[in-house]
């Protein structure tokens, strides 16, 4: 007969932790707040320059606020005040929408016409590449701006090459209808980060697409439109989403070009530009911060109406 021995662990032996998962308990604590501790700058800036001031100035929106006294709760004043009894917002919002709707789309049709010249392999890409990018770094610049003004200016370089043919130009910034024309043309020279962008999402279509619809007799244009464009949707709408977004917060063009005045009659009187007038010069802060939560609002809305409307047109290749 086998002598079978069971060996019997003492009591509350089962609940005694192994030392070296203790040891990894307590590294795992020391190691999470000391994370917390260098979270710890970037929390504290979260709170006091960014969520703190959003929610000030939504309370500043309903007051009357001058900046010099203190704050009077209005309610809904200033919304009402803004679309009934302001023209000079209305007009702004008018000269921001036809800013957005005509130099946005033209950005990024050229941008993407470039992208497809350089996609097709020229010497020296990088090179290209990178002068190409470097409005997107300085358009956005005041000595740009300074610079775009000169140009078209009454004796800029536009109209000294007009004159050259025998033609008088106006002066392009100083004239109402063609003001706004000039800042519009100024943001499709800032084409830069989209092209980059378009280029990216460019290399990343197979060539065999193309190779496989040549074989079947597809000229340039028909692949171009049945192969390039489904593909390079999602980058459309990438770049869509952003210059809108960063189209109505343009602010230093018009506020150099019109030497801050929104200038002339109005013409280049960008909403951002009104705000800063109003709460800057007019000091009418409660007003201004009303007009930030609008802007926020509508840019919000068309981002939201942005991503409704892709699944309409946005082609992803794993949609089925």
């Amino acid at each position: 007969m086998t002598d079978v021995s069971v060996a019997v662990k003492p009591r509350g032996a089962a609940t005694q932790p192994a030392r070296g998962g203790h040891r990894s308990t307590q590294r795992s604590r020391r190691e999470a707040r000391a994370a917390y501790l260098f979270l710890a700058p970037w929390f504290a800036g979260l709170l006091v320059i960014t969520v703190g001031p959003i929610f000030a100035s939504l309370y500043l929106s309903f007051t009357d606020y001058s900046l010099l006294e203190e704050a009077k709760w209005v309610g809904f004043d200033n919304y009402i005040t803004m679309f009934t009894e302001d023209p000079r917002f209305l007009s702004s919002l008018k000269v921001t929408t036809i800013y957005v709707v005509v130099s946005v789309p033209l950005q990024l049709a050229f941008a993407l016409a470039l992208a497809l010249v350089l996609d097709r392999g020229l010497r020296g890409l990088s090179i290209y590449r990178s002068i190409f990018y470097l409005p997107s770094l300085l358009g956005g610049s005041v000595a740009i701006a300074i610079l775009w003004r000169k140009v078209f200016g009454s004796d800029g370089l536009v109209n000294a090459v007009l004159a050259i043919f025998g033609i008088q130009g106006p002066g392009w910034v100083g004239d109402p209808d063609t003001a706004l024309g000039t800042l519009i043309l100024l943001h499709v020279w800032t084409f830069g980060a989209p092209m980059i962008i378009f280029l990216a999402g460019l290399r990343q279509i197979p060539s065999s697409y193309y190779e496989a619809a040549a074989v079947d007799g597809a000229g340039i244009w028909r692949q171009f439109r049945s192969i390039t464009m489904p593909l390079l949707t999602p980058i459309i709408f990438f770049n869509l989403v952003l210059e809108i977004i960063k189209s109505f917060q343009s602010f230093t063009q018009a506020f150099i070009v019109s030497s801050g005045k929104g200038g002339p009659a109005d013409s280049t009187l960008f909403y951002t530009l009104y705000l800063y007038l109003k709460g800057f010069k007019s000091y009418d802060m409660g007003y201004a911060a009303a007009m930030a939560w609008v802007l926020l609002l509508i840019i919000a809305g068309l981002t939201a109406v942005n991503f409704l409307a892709s699944k309409y047109w946005v082609f992803y290749g794993d949609t089925k």
